[in-house]
């Protein structure tokens, strides 16, 4: 049975169009193509990236306490702005990470695009920076358990950018495929590009 997805319709065309622009030259259409594969197509899925998330779900909670105590004995030595941030950037990750680490479930497993896609964006945009803050920031105190808990949540995220990227590439090219070879079929006709109507169809879609 499919996940249910929260992304609006409108917001997984966009990923899915961003995604098509980044590695192929034409918009691959993805917005539910993942569930129009055939049972003996090729399984895009990447293993590596999938162990990384089923360990990542099990260490958040951890990463969630310790930072959680560690922000609580560091508290009251902190200037009032950074209090703020350091809570306001713990909240974000927090509450992002949900979000990240369903989505990467879902992209990777059922092999859709725009989930994928929003999962790499939260990782890159939001979480890495916010780490890189909490890790490199000269006024933050950093005690010896949370630069150890958040160097290996860097570690994690890092790898796993790394993976959901290669998975992103190789099933995009793979819905391009697809797409080209549904044209040509219902075209009954020569390849995308080589005229007939084939050809015309694809340049349509």
């Amino acid at each position: 049975m499919a996940a249910h997805t929260p992304l609006p319709p409108n917001l997984r065309r966009g990923l899915a169009a961003f995604s098509g622009s980044l590695f192929i030259n034409n918009k691959t259409r993805d917005s539910g193509a993942a569930c129009t594969y055939h049972p003996a197509h090729e399984v895009l899925a990447s293993l590596p990236l999938q162990m990384m998330l089923y360990f990542n779900v099990y260490y958040f909670p951890v990463w969630c306490l310790a930072e959680g105590m560690m922000l609580q004995l560091k508290y009251h030595l902190l200037p009032l702005h950074y209090q703020c941030l350091l809570v306001a950037a713990f909240l974000i990750l927090s509450l992002a990470e949900g979000s990240r680490l369903y989505l990467g479930y879902v992209g990777n497993l059922q092999e859709k695009v725009p989930e994928l896609a929003g999962f790499l964006l939260l990782s890159f945009l939001i979480q890495l920076p916010l780490l890189l803050f909490l890790l490199t920031d000269s006024q933050v105190i950093h005690l010896p358990l949370e630069m150890a808990m958040h160097s290996l949540f860097l570690a994690f995220l890092v790898a796993e950018i790394a993976a959901a990227f290669l998975a992103l590439k190789t099933m995009t090219k793979q819905l391009a495929a697809q797409f080209y070879l549904q044209q040509f079929k219902e075209g009954g006709g020569g390849w995308p590009g080589q005229g007939g109507a084939g050809g015309q169809a694809f340049e349509e879609g």
